[in-house]
């Protein structure tokens, strides 16, 4: 997938925990563990807005494209 979600570089740079990153943005352990390895198929911009609240970061903190080698 074209797609990459750094959201775990971030909370490492960060030192936060995903717990607490769950707590303070109101989603659920696991629905952020879903986002963080990437297997989701779409993300609420009021999530992303929150995440990159919390973590005093861009989207592009978060999100990358890379291409497909073909």
């Amino acid at each position: 997938m074209p797609i990459v979600v750094n959201l775990d570089i971030m909370l490492a740079k960060r030192k936060v925990k995903s717990r607490d990153l769950a707590e303070q943005i109101g989603i659920t352990e696991a629905n952020l563990s879903l986002l963080k390895s990437g297997k989701v198929k779409g993300v609420r911009f009021a999530t992303l807005e929150a995440i990159c609240r919390y973590l005093d970061c861009q989207p592009g903190d978060l999100l990358e494209y890379l291409a497909d080698e073909e």
